[in-house]
């Protein structure tokens, strides 16, 4: 902690800027999503560490970290840009209305995402908003039959198409209990095809050249998780969304290849007028929200 404070002026446009880098730990990434320059990104960065008197990044050739004082800022920076969209909204006289279709991965059905959603409907109470929960795969085919406006999922490779939310890895997760015999098959637990999750499942086993057979399919992440903690077998899951009663299972112990990451990311249809506006509205909220968005629930 620094032992003198500025106490300068906290831009909006530096918060956003601030939030992005925090939530991909990445300059590059960070610049990407907001359509800046990465100049431009470091320039906004190193004003609001002027503002606030501290550093809020360690930044070197490995990567980027939060300091102590930067993760302080994460809570106060979603605070200030909430409250100032709430004003602008009330001085502009406008009240954002019309239907929202929106779509959201399974993987988050066990997260703090209905918190935010809620947090966005008492804000909207006008905003009819539409939620449909699948797999990924077919969330993009929803989309662009034109059946949503807005969706969260994850992406088959990075160069997909989609506003990145946040990156994560890979991993193989079940119950501790678990014990599994490499000279056998992998006892899987997947979602039905198109899953993307299944598919990176099947390709790195099959690349590696070890035997499979499915235990369970489920198009429900509850589902799937009631057959790991049964015991049944193993699954791949996005790491920071391990589901309370699961451990992460080490691949080398269980003779296991690596998955590799994954990116999930928010993809917009081609809405118009006011459900333009309310899904613009919505995905603020949604990367405003940071790591609140993937934190899993407590069992």
């Amino acid at each position: 902690m620094t032992a003198a404070r500025m106490g300068g002026v906290f831009e909006p446009v530096q918060l956003r800027t601030f939030l992005a880098v925090a939530q991909t730990l990445s300059f590059t990434q960070a610049a990407r999503r907001l359509e800046l320059r990465q100049s431009t990104v470091s320039q906004h960065v190193r004003r609001l560490e002027e503002a606030a008197g501290c550093r809020l990044f360690l930044r070197d050739t490995h990567g980027v970290e939060l300091t102590e004082d930067g993760e302080a800022m994460l809570g106060f920076a979603r605070t200030i840009l909430a409250a100032n969209e709430r004003a602008a909204g009330f001085f502009a006289g406008t009240r954002l209305r019309g239907r929202l279709r929106f779509g959201v991965s399974e993987d988050f059905v066990l997260t703090r995402l209905p918190e935010i959603l809620a947090a966005f409907r008492q804000e909207h109470p006008e905003v009819d908003l539409e939620l449909t929960v699948e797999l990924s795969g077919i969330l993009h085919r929803m989309l662009d039959a034109g059946q949503l406006d807005l969706c969260l999922a994850k992406r088959s490779g990075p160069d997909g198409p989609g506003q990145l939310v946040y990156q994560d890895t890979l991993v193989w997760i079940g119950s501790e209990r678990l014990r599994l015999d490499p000279r056998r098959p992998v006892p899987l637990i997947v979602f039905p095809a198109p899953g993307i999750t299944r598919a990176r499942a099947l390709e790195v086993l099959e690349r590696q050249g070890r035997t499979w057979r499915v235990v369970c399919t489920s198009a429900s992440l509850s589902g799937l998780v009631a057959a790991a903690r049964a015991g049944l077998g193993v699954m791949a899951h996005a790491r920071s969304l391990v589901p309370a009663g699961l451990v992460r299972l080490p691949p080398r112990a269980a003779g296991l290849p690596e998955l590799g990451g994954v990116d999930f990311v928010l993809l917009h249809g081609a809405p118009r007028g006011a459900a333009q506006e309310a899904a613009a509205a919505l995905s603020r909220a949604l990367l405003a929200a940071g790591d609140t968005l993937h934190r899993p629930l407590e069992a």
